[in-house]
């Protein structure tokens, strides 16, 4: 059945009504207030001090008043903690914290960490900005296995517990790395060693082979 010229030249309108209507969409919003904004990379003051009080950021450990209980560690629901204690060999009754390990790559700021701490030690902090030439680098380490630190034991009846400004450990950690990551210089790789051809083996000539042995018949 032949298509008729009113069909035919409607597939023209259509498309044209189509296009204008898309058009028009984009054009409305060459008026609009933008959704998106520019980061602010020069602010009054940094945007960290911007954000809400309960902003989850970095996580945060104040060893002072940590008590080694590891429940945090369990409240973890992906395993980005990574806590070891041992006992004080001058002191048997003394536990000290060898290893506190948070890996703030892996981590999802759900929070769960921080509501079972007894203390308050760990807390997340509205730092948010750590670009790392190595994501290795995003593992904080809160002790340190030369120098480990002493479980904080609570007194009976304690309500508050000394605490550091929240933010001010992780900001020192971010500037060591990032000091540590500007003074490393980084090399291209090394080629890989050529690989050594294996020695000649020694020519079979070089001792006589064995004689055969005598037959009277050949004798």
């Amino acid at each position: 059945m032949s298509m008729t010229l009113s069909q035919y030249s409607g597939g023209f309108r259509k498309t044209a009504v189509s296009f204008w209507h898309g058009l028009s969409i984009t054009m409305s919003h060459l008026f609009r207030r933008p959704s998106t904004v520019q980061y602010p990379d020069r602010t009054p003051q940094p945007v960290r001090d911007m954000l809400p009080p309960r902003y989850r950021g970095f996580l945060e450990v104040d060893t002072a008043i940590c008590t080694g209980c590891q429940a945090c560690e369990r409240a973890c629901p992906i395993a980005c903690m990574q806590i070891t204690l041992e006992k004080d060999p001058t002191n048997p009754k003394q536990r000290l914290v060898t290893q506190f390990d948070i890996d703030e790559a892996k981590c999802m700021y759900c929070g769960l960490c921080v509501e079972p701490c007894p203390t308050g030690s760990i807390q997340h902090t509205r730092e948010f900005e750590a670009s790392m030439r190595n994501i290795r680098n995003l593992v904080f380490r809160w002790a340190d296995p030369l120098k480990p630190f002493p479980v904080y034991k609570v007194e009976k009846g304690a309500e508050y517990f000394p605490r550091a400004p929240l933010g001010s450990l992780v900001r020192a950690k971010l500037d060591n790395l990032r000091w540590d990551e500007e003074a490393v210089e980084y090399l291209p790789p090394a080629p890989p060693a050529p690989v050594a051809a294996p020695a000649p083996v020694a020519a079979a000539a070089a001792a006589p082979p064995p004689a055969a042995p005598t037959t009277p018949e050949t004798k």
